[in-house]
């Protein structure tokens, strides 16, 4: 048949449940070596700044004349943002797996392209097929030309097409007004009043960027802020009558959050997803060639190329004497005035500052952020491409344009992410999981092997723990895993049929191999009680921490980004499936960096450590 993928004899036999035999690999896959490029300097004893995990905020204190280190724990950079070989020949993004919301000055700053970053845009970038009594069922594709996304619209609702640009003009200016609170520190109101009038006058300067935004905003302001705090539903009832649209929208508005649409404050975390540019287009997601590592191994260049020192694959460290250095696993000690952690606040402030360094209120915050969250990513390698029946492939196998994008699946109405939301909430995985399905190959063809594809699939929503306290054994992973393939199936049949190897991860693998604090991709909620003035906590939201010299730079700082991290270890081993029997997990060292990659947190935060170096 056109188009399969010829590896099946090569692998064995299929077996629906588990992975291959052949397929249980030790993961060292070719960006490993990468990670090594700029290693090549001796670690030194001291540095100005020390950067725990991989990230832009080294490019950006080398660039200002600090000498900068980058401490990796893994043996390959990038926390999320990597490429595997999970299954020989398919290389995945097995955690981040799209580019939009990096910011715009960190592409000029760090001269990515320049560094061998390669974007592919996504146009059309969302298709939502449906499961109804016709014959084909109907399907909604959303792309760029707003012509054909309005004659798509038209199926469902007439009105609905004729209200979608206004729409997406309102969520425009909402966006833009908001854009410089991502660029720059919360205002620190408790500075406002301090010091001599002089210190006074410029601590006010602060306010800019939250002025900005208001100034912008205008009289639209009361609508505005009902996007803020509303539940996403209230907000596109008042657009929108056709419940695939509503849907399809709502998916950005709860990605990631154990939040239901019909949670107030969710029209948020929509916003958050829409704030993203790609090539000067607002709102525009991609692939990156090559796979997600190749961002970070772009990123590595940058830094390395200013001289920043980077080291992986042989880091393990805890802090020592508050934030004047740390100490590497093999008993290295490595000085340093300046320390920015990229681990998530809770790893940070609970798992590696001795306790009697930190206010004892600051540490109960942190114990009681809300880290919930309902993300299982399962990988997929397929030896052909779904078809779909609202959209069926061609003959000869190749992709169709739907194939590029983000595909909604269970994404009917918005009543159906509310059971799904409700059964997690009540601890059992979504017997009908929100899936968003993609397939970078499509665009990548690199990624896997001629005629197959690879598969990201970012399914809700999972409880962390399941109803009884029971545990995410083996057994629950691939019953979960099997529904979601079940559902796949309904859209597309042969989809099963088509699978060669997954790779399963539940909150708890998220927690176990990638240090998220219970699989929070976030670090923690989005929602509005911590963001802003109060991420991580209120009077520490802008990077600096309670110990001198320590600032907090991953996403679980303003403005908060998708942020994930891996076990030095991690991947599928033979001797792995022991672990999944464990019930719990114990927080790791991880450093995080954003799997999200907006990368706003690390370069604010250097800006900050930055200003403070020059006055010591």
């Amino acid at each position: 048949m056109a188009g399969r993928c010829g590896l099946r004899g090569a692998l064995g036999p299929r077996c629906p449940s588990r992975w291959p035999q052949g397929c249980r690999l030790s993961l060292r896959p070719p960006a490993a070596r990468l990670a090594h490029a700029g290693a090549a300097a001796q670690l030194q004893q001291e540095y100005d700044a020390v950067v725990i995990g991989a990230g832009n905020r080294a490019a950006y204190l080398q660039r200002a004349g600090l000498r900068t280190a980058v401490l990796e724990r893994r043996h390959v950079l990038g926390g999320a943002a990597v490429t595997e070989e999970i299954v020989p020949g398919f290389k995945f993004s097995r955690a981040s797996y799209l580019l939009s919301l990096l910011r715009p000055q960190i592409y000029a700053d760090l001269e990515l392209q320049r560094h061998g970053l390669r974007v592919l845009p996504r146009d059309p970038y969302s298709f939502t097929p449906l499961l109804e009594d016709r014959s084909p069922p109907r399907s909604l594709l959303l792309g760029h030309d707003m012509a054909q996304t309005q004659q798509q619209i038209a199926q469902f609702s007439q009105k609905d097409a004729q209200a979608y640009p206004e729409y997406e003009a309102f969520m425009g200016r909402m966006v833009l007004a908001l854009d410089p609170l991502l660029d720059a520190p919360p205002v620190d109101t408790a500075a406002l009043g301090k010091g001599s009038l002089l210190q006074q006058l410029r601590n006010l300067q602060t306010l800019k960027p939250l002025l900005q935004a208001g100034l912008a905003l205008g009289r639209q302001l009361p609508h505005y802020y009902e996007v803020l705090t509303a539940p996403i539903s209230k907000i596109l009832d008042h657009w929108f009558e056709s419940e695939p649209l509503k849907a399809t929208l709502a998916t950005d508005a709860v990605i990631g959050a154990m939040a239901s649409p019909h949670t107030p404050g969710s029209g948020y975390v929509l916003l958050h997803h829409v704030m993203g540019e790609l090539e000067g287009r607002r709102g525009a997601w991609g692939y990156v060639a090559g796979g997600m590592g190749a961002l970070s191994h772009a990123i590595a260049q940058a830094a390395t190329a200013r001289g920043a020192h980077i080291f992986a694959d042989k880091v393990r460290g805890v802090w020592e004497r508050g934030a004047r250095g740390v100490v590497l696993q093999d008993g290295t000690e490595v000085r340093s005035k300046l320390v920015l952690s990229n681990a998530s606040p809770q790893i940070t402030f609970l798992e590696l500052i001795p306790q009697e360094q930190l206010p004892e209120d600051f540490v109960q915050r942190i114990r009681q952020l809300d880290t919930r969250s309902p993300v299982t990513k399962i990988n997929v390698a397929v030896d052909r491409l779904p078809s779909f029946l609202a959209a069926p492939n061609a003959h000869d196998g190749q992709p169709l344009p739907h194939h590029q994008c983000s595909i909604h699946l269970n994404c009917e109405g918005i009543q159906l992410l509310h059971q799904a939301f409700t059964e997690a909430a009540q601890g059992h995985p979504s017997s009908r999981p929100m899936i968003e399905l993609c397939i970078p190959s499509v665009l990548d063809p690199g990624l896997a092997p001629p005629g197959c594809h690879v598969v990201s699939l970012f399914t809700q929503y999972t409880p962390s723990v399941l109803a009884g306290g029971r545990c995410w054994d083996e057994q629950a992973r691939n019953a979960y895993a099997d529904t979601v393939f079940d559902c796949i199936e309904d859209y597309a049949p042969g989809f099963k049929a088509s699978v060669i190897g997954r790779d399963i991860l539940t909150p708890p693998d998220l927690e176990r191999i990638f240090g998220l604090p219970g699989g929070n991709i976030f670090h923690g909620g989005m929602s509005l009680d911590q963001l802003y003035f109060a991420r991580p906590v209120p009077s520490y939201s802008g990077y600096r921490s309670p110990v001198p010299g320590l600032y907090l730079c991953g996403s679980g700082a303003h403005p908060g980004e998708q942020s994930w991290e891996q076990d030095p270890h991690g991947g599928l081993q033979k001797e792995e499936s022991a672990m999944w029997k464990r019930c719990s997990s114990i927080p790791h060292f991880s450093f995080l960096a954003g799997g999200g990659v907006m990368g706003a947190a690390g370069r604010n935060a250097a800006q900050v450590a930055i200003k403070d170096f020059r006055h010591l």
